[in-house]
C-alpha cells in the first residue's frame, strides 16, 4: 500500500522559459561544458535484452524444443522462422537492431541436451524420465519441480544459497557442468555468427535467476565481449549464490581476469516482494557510500516493462496518477498462491525516490538507474508487437492454447502483456557503442512501439528550441541527455550577473521531442515525471502534462481530458484521426528548489489501440477470460535526468 512518505500531485502545463537576447545566450553558452560532436550523430536503435530460447529449462519444458539462439537471431533480423509449438511460418513485422539471448544460467541447455543427446552415463536414467514426461505432456509439471527457488527468506542468512541444496533441485545437479559448458559455447558462437557491425548487433548475455522465497530478483547480465573471451568463463548462476552483491563481486573479478565488460540489468521488479529496490541490501545490511556506489556501477539500467507486466508505477503507490494502472501483473512466482501486495521496492518511480532517500543518508544513490523495456519471451521470438504477439511460452502462442500458460493466481496467456523494447541512443550499431549507451544510461523503455524520444536538461533552453531542425545539436550543446546529471546552475561572472539581473534562469529547463512509431499509432501526450527529496525530509512526486495533441485544455484541477478512443471493438481496427505524429516542448520546472536533489523523466502516451486479447476474442468469436481492458495506451519511459545540488 502507499507509504506515508509518498505524496503525489498533478500540475498544469508549466510556464515558458524566458527568452534572452541572442548575445546573452552566446555568453551563457560559453559557461557550459563543451560537448563532443559525436553526441549529435547518435541515432536510436531498438532491441531486446531479455530473450529465452530452447536452451532455458523452463522454455524447453513449456513447448519450445526447436527455437534455439540461431532461430532467435534470425527472427530478430526479420527472417521467417518456424514457430516451435504450432510449426507455422512466422516473422517479425519490423526487425530489431540488436538482441541479447539471455537464457537462464541455471541448467543452461541441460534439459534440451538431456532430451535429445543423453542416452548413456550417470544422467541417462533421468534423461529417460525427462523424455517420457515431456512426450506425455507433463513438461509443465517437471518445470514446477525444478524451478530454482532458494528455500530461504531474504535477510535470513548470508551464506551462499545453492539451488542444488534446495528440495526442488534437478537430480543431475553436479553432473551437468559439461552439458552447460557445451551449451554456453554454442550460444556464444551463435552470437558471433549473427553479429554484423553496422547492421545488426548480437550481444552475449545470460540471466542470473535468483528467486529467494518467491521474490523475483533476477538480473540479465550483458557483455560487450566476443565469443572466444566469453568462453573463458561460465555464466554466474544462482547455484553459485542468490545474493546480488556476490554477482557484482564475480563481475568485478571476471572483468579483471578476462578483460570483458559487464552490466547487470534488474529483471522487471514488480514481483520482487519489495526487495529489488529495498531499504537495505538483500541480507538486510544497511547501504554505505561504498556499497551504494557499487550497485550503481554494475546496475546502471533496469528493465521496467515486459510480458510479466509494467513496473513504472502502481496505482497503490501513485494513487492520483491516472495512467499508473497499466498492464498490472497480479501474481508472484511461487507454487503457493500468495496474495499480491505492491511495495515501494517493486516499482521504478518509487524505487528512484527511495534512492534519493538513501543518498541523503550515505551520500551515494544505489538506485540511480536508467529504464528500458524487454520481452522476457521464452519462445525464442522477441515478439513485442501487439498484433503479432506469440505468447510468453511456446505453448500459449495461439488464442485457443493461451490457457496452457498458468503463471500464477489470475494470470494466463491472455492477460500477460505484449512488450517491450529498449531504445538506445548510440553512434553506431555495434556491441561497443550499444554497451557504452547502457553505461551512460542514454536509453529508454517502450512497451512495444518504436516511439522515438529525445530528452535533455539544461539552464538555457528557449521555447523555439523545440522547433529546431537540429534539435539534437541544441540539446547536447546546452544540456545533458537522458541518464545524465544536471549540476547546479553555473555562476556567471559578476558583470554578466548584473547584466542579466532578475532575468537569469533560476530553474532548469527541459527539451523533449517525441515522434510516433512510423507504422503505429499517433501520440496523445508527453508528460514529465518529477521526484524530489524535500526540505521536510520526505520524497515527493508530481506528473506534469507538458505537450499534447488536439485542442484540449486542462480543467480547473489541472487534469487534461482523455483523448478520444477510435478503436472499433467489433473489428479491432483504430484510426489515427486523433493524436499527433510528433510532440515537442521546452518546459521549466515551476516548483524548482535549488537545494533539493531531484530526478525528471519523460512518459509518452500513444492514443488508445487494440490489445492482443481483444484481437484474440474477435478471432475466436468469444470473450476470452481476461481481466484486462480491450484497449490500451502504449507508452515510452525515458531514463531520468538527475538534478544534483
Amino acid at each position: 500500500m502507499a507509504d506515508s512518505h509518498f505524496r503525489f500531485t498533478m500540475s498544469r502545463r508549466a510556464t515558458k522559459v524566458w527568452t534572452a537576447p541572442l548575445s546573452l545566450l552566446v555568453v551563457i553558452g560559453m559557461l557550459l561544458p563543451a560537448r563532443s560532436g559525436a553526441d549529435e550523430s547518435r541515432r536510436v536503435l531498438f532491441g531486446d535484452t531479455h530473450l529465452h530460447t530452447s536452451y532455458s529449462f523452463d522454455a524447453f519444458l513449456n513447448g519450445n524444443r526447436s527455437a534455439d539462439p540461431d532461430t532467435a537471431y534470425r527472427w530478430a533480423k526479420g527472417l521467417p522462422v518456424i514457430h516451435p509449438y504450432h510449426r507455422a511460418r512466422v516473422r517479425i513485422d519490423t526487425p530489431l537492431d540488436f538482441l541479447v539471448v539471455a537464457d537462464h544460467a541455471e541448467y543452461l541447455g541441460v534439459i534440451r541436451k538431456l532430451y535429445f543427446d543423453v542416452k548413456e552415463g550417470p544422467a541417462a536414467k533421468f534423461a529417460e524420465q525427462i523424455r517420457g514426461a515431456i512426450d506425455g505432456g507433463q513438461g509443465a509439471a517437471v518445470f514446477a519441480g525444478v524451478l530454482p527457488v532458494a528455500d530461504i527468506e531474504p535477510g535470513e542468512t548470508r551464506d551462499p544459497i545453492s539451488v542444488a541444496g534446495a528440495p526442488n533441485a534437478l537430480p543431475v545437479a553436479g553432473q551437468d557442468e559439461p552439458l552447460r559448458r557445451d551449451a554456453w559455447a554454442e550460444t556464444t558462437a551463435a552470437a558471433d555468427r549473427h553479429n554484423a557491425p553496422g547492421r545488426f548487433t548480437a550481444m552475449i548475455g545470460w540471466e542470473w535467476s535468483s528467486l529467494p522465497n518467491g521474490a523475483n530478483l533476477h538480473r540479465v547480465v550483458m557483455t560487450s565481449t566476443d565469443g572466444p573471451t566469453a568462453r573463458t568463463f561460465m555464466p554466474y548462476s544462482s547455484s553459485d549464490s542468490s545474493y546480488p552483491d556476490d554477482l557484482w563481486a564475480w563481475l568485478e573479478e571476471t572483468t579483471e581476469s578476462s578483460g570483458a565488460e559487464f552490466v547487470a540489468i534488474p529483471h522487471n521488479p514488480n514481483i520482487s516482494k519489495g526487495y529489488m529496490w529495498g531499504e537495505t541490501s538483500l541480507d538486510e545490511t544497511p547501504y554505505t557510500t561504498e556499497s551504494a556506489r557499487t550497485r550503481a556501477r554494475w546496475e546502471p539500467v533496469a528493465e521496467v516493462t515486459q510480458y510479466k507486466g509494467d513496473s513504472e508505477a502502481h496505482p497503490d503507490l501513485s494513487p492520483d496518477d491516472e495512467f499508473a494502472d497499466f498492464e498490472t501483473y497480479p501474481s508472484y512466482i511461487q507454487r503457493n498462491r500468495q496474495e499480491y501486495v505492491p511495495q515501494i521496492g517493486d516499482y521504478a518511480r518509487s524505487g528512484l525516490r527511495r534512492g534519493l532517500e538513501i543518498e541523503e543518508r550515505v551520500g551515494a544513490n544505489p538506485y540511480k538507474f536508467g529504464m528500458i523495456g524487454a520481452t522476457d519471451s521464452h519462445s525464442g521470438l522477441a515478439a513485442a508487437e501487439e498484433d503479432n504477439f506469440w505468447g510468453k511460452m511456446a505453448v500459449d502462442s495461439t488464442p485457443e492454447t493461451k490457457h496452457l500458460f498458468a503463471a500464477g493466481r489470475d494470470v494466463n496467456g491472455w492477460n500477460i502483456g505484449a512488450g517491450g523494447l529498449a531504445g538506445v541512443w548510440a553512434e553506431e550499431n555495434t556491441r561497443e557503442s550499444i554497451f557504452a549507451a547502457f553505461r551512460r544510461r542514454e536509453v529508454y523503455a517502450t512497451t512495444g512501439p518504436r516511439i522515438q524520444v529525445r530528452f535533455f536538461g539544461g539552464w538555457s533552453f528557449r521555447e523555439r528550441d523545440a522547433q529546431a531542425a537540429d534539435l539534437a545539436s541544441v540539446g547536447y550543446a546546452a544540456g545533458v541527455p537522458m541518464g545524465g546529471d544536471l549540476v547546479a546552475r553555473p555562476e556567471a561572472p559578476g558583470g554578466l550577473r548584473r547584466l542579466l539581473g532578475s532575468k537569469a534562469a533560476t530553474a532548469p529547463s527541459f527539451l523533449v521531442h517525441a515522434a510516433k512509431d512510423p507504422k503505429g499509432a499517433n501520440l496523445d501526450r508527453v508528460q514529465i515525471v518529477k521526484g524530489w527529496f524535500g526540505r521536510d525530509g520526505l520524497t515527493h512526486e508530481r506528473v506534469h502534462d507538458v505537450a499534447w495533441s488536439g485542442g484540449r485544455m486542462p480543467d480547473a484541477s489541472g487534469r487534461l481530458p482523455a483523448i478520444d478512443n477510435t478503436v472499433d471493438l467489433e473489428s479491432g481496427a483504430y484510426t489515427n484521426s486523433v493524436g499527433a505524429s510528433e510532440l515537442a516542448e521546452v518546459w521549466t520546472d515551476p516548483d524548482f528548489d535549488p537545494s533539493e536533489r531531484a530526478f525528471y523523466y519523460v512518459r509518452v502516451l500513444e492514443i488508445p489501440t487494440p490489445r492482443h486479447s481483444l484481437l484474440d476474442g474477435i478471432a475466436m468469436q468469444t470473450e476470452p477470460p481476461d481481466a484486462q481492458p480491450p484497449t490500451l495506451q502504449e507508452r515510452a519511459y525515458t531514463s531520468p535526468i538527475w538534478y544534483q545540488p
